[in-house]
Formats: C-alpha cells, structure tokens, sequence
C-alpha cells in the first residue's frame, strides 16, 4: 500500500450478511458503518423524458463519487457500481404540463456484495404556465400547443443516498 494511502475494505467472501473484512497488512479496524450512513453518487448515465422512451422499471446506473470511509478505512470505493428504479415518469404535456422522474435508490456494489440504500432521484421540467396564460389571454386554443419541458438528469448530476443496512468490518 503507498504512503498516505487509506486501507481499502472488501466484502467477506460467502458471508451470509454482509461484512467487510479489510485488506491485507493493514491495521484491524473494528467496527460497523451505520445504517443512514450518507453516500453520494453521480449518474453514471444521462436520463430523460425527452425522447418519451424512459419507462417506470428501467433500472439507471449510478457511481459512487466519494469514498465512504470508516476509522480510516475505505468501506465503499469512489467509482463503485450503483442502482436507482426509476418509479414514476411524467413526459412533458399540453397546457403546460412538464416532464418529471421519480426514482428509489437500490444498492451499491463493493466486490460480490449489495448493501442496500435508501433515497430518491428525481427532476422536474420547467412548466410553461406563464406560456399558457399568456396565449390563452390571445388566442383561446394557443394554451392546448404550449408545452413544459421535459425532465432530464445528465451524465455526472450528482445524488444523495444513504444505506439503508449496517455494514459490519472485521479483519481478515
């Protein structure tokens, strides 16, 4: 390990819960990183309304942006693979009406191992109210082609979560 390093856990092989054992030559670190333990991620992924093609279901594919770390270990690496179910999608519509994703945060994966989180992704389009107003006020029927925007979450937008398990470290 390099000098200035943090010693990175991984998940005990065949463990019937889940449990990190941490790397060889490294110091033991007891302990258990708490369930509500905050995360945060990046969408690994664009997603959006846009093309009217994002069901509820599809599963979008997150990263973790920062190493969580505890006693100075690293209990989930930055980069490690998450899950988010995308569970409500509102494409954009007449009258204004704008785009929306709703979404639950799944797990995170470190090594073989899930560990469960809790949390929600979600973006909303700009309505066009104003729009519709407006156009309503000139022309009555103008408010039935004015739209909102659709909703979108780039590459790289960055989301809360929290595990929703403890994790328990132990040494090899």
């Amino acid at each position: 390990m390099a000098a200035g390093t943090a010693p990175v856990a991984t998940l005990a092989p065949g463990a019937p819960a889940v449990s990190l054992a941490v790397a060889a030559g490294s110091a033991p670190v007891p302990g258990v990183m708490p369930m509500g333990t905050p995360v945060t991620f990046r969408m690994a992924e664009a997603i959006t309304t846009k093309d009217k093609t994002l069901e509820t279901g599809y599963l979008a594919h997150l990263e973790v942006l920062e190493p969580v770390m505890l006693n100075g270990v690293v209990v989930i690496p930055a980069g490690s693979p998450a899950m988010a179910e995308i569970t409500d999608v509102r494409n954009k519509g007449m009258w204004g009406k704008s785009g929306r994703i709703t979404g639950r945060m799944l797990y995170v994966t470190v090594g073989d191992r899930k560990i469960r989180l809790r949390g929600v992704i979600d973006s909303k389009g700009q309505t066009g109210t104003a729009g519709v107003v407006a156009s309503i006020a000139l022309v009555p029927l103008a408010g039935f082609f004015t739209t909102g925007t659709s909703a979108a979450m780039p590459m790289g937008t960055t989301v809360k979560g929290f595990t929703d398990e403890d994790v328990t470290l132990t040494t090899n």
